[in-house]
């Protein structure tokens, strides 16, 4: 079909199946091939297989087709995906688009670029369903048709006075329900107690709003409390998406990345890596001048020093452990700085179980090294001091960052690595000094 340039099969083929399904039987086409089958598309169903294709492919389509014929299909993409796409090409090609739009469109797109990164405007979308709370069921209905070709999606109907300030919500569901009763007032169906977020609210407090509730989509607002976009589930999955990429980067050590894997610069890999490695590299400088400070008792009781690595490595699991549940508490909403002593009380408890526990098999393994009965207690007791500071001090420091605003997730971790590897010397010493004299 491609070869013989067959408009009409083409076009057949771009309409006859879900969108979803279009854009996975063609995979194996190049990205030239795949615009070649979108062109003979309307412009609107191209926009929706579009959507399909991975985020590589789009950026190749969206870079190198012409351009006048690209600008109508973003013209007909979501607002949200369109600033998204434009915003990840080259400025020069992103401005020849932007120049090439419909002049609301352009408007939009310079007004939602305006939000600051991170925040509800900067992922919302302004194609939201306005409806007046005087209209009947039946006005609500004919008015919708009207709207409906610029609506992303009619989950929920919101309900706004003559300056767009939000009033109240219609699910679509009650708008169907009620429909037997054509007449009713939307007044008389709106729920005014809802949810909503700020236009400038951070995009992660928005998502466990969506996430608590479990809505479909959140309506935005600005300070006057008029209605400016409204954030989807699908938005709200790919903030969850991000965050946790984030984090798990940033629990690594690796200060998030803003690219793919494979599309970031090796040079900005590089700092992002090497940055936390050299903090790292420099706690573990502190660890050697801690050894070498105990290195009369190290010469004298030459056993010790071939349990370090185990004292060391598990008081910086325990630490790490605590670090990634409190971190991940706080991530989701179910902690805050202000239960420090609700999480410390709980992990001392904790520690003081888990410590005890590998002390007994602490004290097993000191049983094949320590040279004396009482040698071998140095080995538990300094498990249970380490396991003990280790549950601490890793459920502590997430917090102490968080409340002087400093990302726990990327800070918590490097430090701990760094503490417990200090003070696992310091306690084994210090005990092996008390008990061996």
């Amino acid at each position: 079909m491609l070869a013989m340039r067959d408009h009409d099969q083409l076009e057949q083929f771009g309409t006859a199946l879900n969108p979803a399904r279009t854009a996975e039987f063609m995979e194996g086409l190049s990205s030239d091939e795949a615009w070649g089958v979108l062109s003979h598309v309307e412009p609107g169903r191209a926009a929706e297989i579009f959507l399909y294709f991975d985020h590589d492919r789009q950026i190749e389509i969206l870079s190198g087709q012409n351009a006048e014929e690209i600008a109508e299909l973003v013209a007909e993409l979501p607002a949200d995906d369109r600033v998204d796409l434009l915003q990840e090409l080259d400025a020069d090609r992103a401005s020849e688009l932007l120049a090439l739009l419909p002049t609301n469109e352009r408007r939009e797109v310079q007004r939602l670029n305006s939000y600051a990164e991170g925040t509800a405007g900067s992922i919302m979308t302004t194609e939201v369903a306005r409806l007046r709370q005087h209209f009947s069921v039946r006005e609500a209905v004919d008015e919708l048709s009207r709207q409906s070709e610029h609506l992303e999606t009619i989950y929920y109907l919101y309900i706004v006075d003559v300056d767009d300030r939000l009033l109240g919500v219609v699910s679509g569901r009650q708008l169907i329900s009620a429909l037997g009763k054509p007449n009713i007032r939307l007044s008389d169906l709106m729920a005014t107690d809802m949810l909503s977020a700020s236009v400038d609210e951070d995009r992660e407090s928005v998502a466990q709003k969506v996430e608590r509730f479990d809505l479909l989509a959140i309506p935005v607002v600005d300070s006057n409390r008029k209605l400016v976009g409204i954030i989807t589930h699908d938005d709200v999955i790919d903030v969850v998406r991000e965050e946790l990429e984030e984090d798990a980067q940033m629990l690594a050590g690796v200060t998030p990345l803003r690219e793919d894997y494979l599309r970031i610069g090796l040079a900005s890999l590089s700092w992002k890596r090497g940055m936390w490695l050299t903090i790292l590299f420099v706690t573990a400088m502190f660890t050697a001048f801690a050894l070498k400070n105990y290195q009369g008792s190290l010469e004298k009781y030459q056993w010790i020093v071939l349990l370090i690595p185990l004292i060391v490595s598990t008081g910086g699991n325990s630490g790490n452990q605590a670090a990634t549940l409190v971190i991940t508490a706080l991530a989701s909403g179910e902690l805050s700085h202000r239960d420090w002593h609700k999480v410390l009380m709980r992990e001392g408890v904790m520690g003081l179980t888990l410590g005890g526990l590998l002390s007994i098999i602490g004290a097993i393994i000191g049983f094949f090294f320590a040279p004396t009965w009482m040698a071998i207690l140095v080995v538990p007791l300094t498990i249970l001091l380490i396991v003990m500071l280790g549950c601490i001090a890793g459920s502590m420091l997430p917090l102490l960052f968080s409340r002087l605003g400093l990302d726990p997730a990327l800070m918590a971790n490097p430090f701990i690595a760094g503490i417990m590897d200090i003070m696992g010397i310091v306690i084994y010493m210090n005990v092996a000094a008390a008990i061996l004299g």
